[in-house]
């Protein structure tokens, strides 16, 4: 499959998410088994890696930095500011902050650019619009790191149409970062089309549905206490178990395509548009290669069109996101 313009950028079409290396779904791997994943993904091909300030507060940033320092020129680093780990409280233990202040940008990119041990980042995001500043005030504030050299080119993530186009007008963003998947199907209603009128990528995370779409995610309450799905309302037993109804059928599409059913996902995301680029993350390097082995999978328009028929919306069980959450985000809830 051929590359994916991403700004300035030519990319393979599917990137690597490094969040489960350090965040977010249980104990994470140990440090050299993270090196490896890390290694292995260089190796296979993998020139996108996306981080942020916000996943192990830092410790995911000073890993990929650890590790991709000696493979710099061979990379496009991502990373994301505007929601870290901040001290609060008389213990000031670290909770997520989101902070679109200018001043509070132009720390968290400062900080970024200490743990990934570079002198430039090449797509900074906005990790989450903070909703009591203008985004043409946060935006304006990121336009002066690149114009410092700090950032080549700028993103937006979960935000939607209409605020991705006034960010656009105060300086060019290059793409639109939000979770995409057949069982998370939002970005159809307006900002996958905004991000192609405006000549943005749009880089879609969780694309294998933290698991459900793999098959491999069967029962829920084998997830670890810390494991931030325990939250998701999809993955409350109920909600999960009827949603887990609908991988029979996907099953079998997948094998009617010869691929795996994490494969299909993939494929489908890339079959919606040349500007659709996935970063599935993984802790396996035999998931890492089949993920990578999505981009040998063609669809057909039939295959396209039954996976559309069988997760259409209102057939998926349950909100991605809890009420407060939700409200942390600028996209409109199916």
């Amino acid at each position: 499959m051929p590359p994916r313009r991403i700004g300035p950028f030519s990319v393979p079409p599917i990137g690597l998410g490094c969040m489960n290396l350090s965040h977010a779904y249980g104990a994470p791997p140990s440090a050299d088994e993270a090196e490896g994943l890390l290694l292995a993904a260089l190796d296979q091909g993998v020139t996108l890696f996306d981080t942020a300030a916000l996943y192990g507060f830092g410790a995911n940033e000073t890993l990929v930095g650890r590790v991709l320092k000696a493979h710099r020129s061979r990379i496009v680093l991502c990373s994301k500011g505007g929601m870290t780990g901040q001290p609060v409280g008389p213990g000031g233990a670290l909770q997520r902050v989101i902070d679109g202040r200018p001043e509070a940008i132009r720390r968290d990119c400062e900080e970024s650019l200490k743990r990934l041990q570079t002198e430039s980042i090449d797509l900074y995001y906005l990790h989450r619009w903070d909703k009591r500043i203008p985004i043409e005030d946060s935006v304006g504030a990121m336009s002066r790191l690149v114009e410092k050299g700090w950032v080549r080119a700028i993103g937006l993530s979960e935000v939607g149409a209409a605020t991705l186009k006034k960010a656009h007008a105060t300086h060019p963003i290059a793409a639109l970062q939000t979770e995409y998947s057949l069982w998370t199907r939002n970005p159809e209603i307006a900002v996958l089309a905004a991000c192609r009128e405006i000549g943005a990528a749009f880089v879609a995370f969780s694309p294998v549905a933290r698991a459900y779409l793999t098959g491999a995610l069967s029962d829920v309450a084998a997830l670890a206490p810390q494991d931030i799905r325990r939250s998701m309302p999809r993955f409350e037993p109920a909600h999960y178990a009827a949603n887990l109804k609908l991988l029979a059928p996907y099953r079998a599409l997948a094998r009617e395509a010869g691929c795996s059913p994490a494969q299909l996902a993939l494929a489908w995301l890339l079959a919606r548009g040349e500007h659709v680029i996935p970063i599935p993350g993984t802790t396996s390097r035999a998931h890492l290669r089949e993920n990578l082995g999505a981009a040998d999978v063609t669809l057909s328009p039939e295959s396209i069109q039954r996976l559309d028929a069988l997760f259409e919306p209102r057939a998926i069980s349950g909100n991605r996101y809890g009420a407060q959450s939700q409200t942390e985000v600028d996209t409109e809830p199916f």
